[in-house]
């Protein structure tokens, strides 16, 4: 029961405000602040042994929506999505920076965290990857 309100708490501090644009990707921060906001109850009542993995946590709130409360019920995968939307807009960073990694950064798009610094500090990045960094959540 410690262990579960410990995450839980650490899942609520872990970002400062939960407000965002609509139209705008939240950070894993943010999304994972809110799942514990709308559904911490339920996390810690029915998935206190499950691993922080989103899709083992998703599947687990899933499984217990006939204990959750209605806001869980009808919530809960807002924050999953947002998380899913994260880790596309990196995986964009590649296709998006695919020149500048390559002659402006040296670097290799198999390997495009590694130039991540090199694209916010190079001069002459197009608009196209700097928006890709942007929606990314690395600027």
């Amino acid at each position: 029961m410690v262990r579960g309100r410990t995450i839980l708490l650490m899942l609520a501090l872990a970002a400062p405000s939960l407000a965002r644009a609509a139209d705008s990707i939240m950070t894993f921060s943010e999304s994972t602040a809110m799942l514990a906001k709308i559904c911490g109850a339920e996390i810690t009542a029915n998935c206190r042994g499950v691993n922080l993995d989103s899709g083992r946590l998703k599947e687990c709130l899933s499984r217990n929506q006939d204990v959750a409360s209605p806001d869980c019920r009808a919530n809960f995968l807002v924050p999953f999505d947002q998380i899913q939307k994260r880790i596309n807009a990196r995986v964009t960073v590649a296709g998006a920076c695919r020149l500048e990694i390559i002659k402006l950064c040296h670097g290799s798009t198999k390997e495009t965290s590694k130039s991540v610094a090199c694209l916010l500090t190079a001069k002459g990045v197009s608009r196209n990857c700097t928006q890709a960094t942007i929606d990314a959540g690395y600027r």
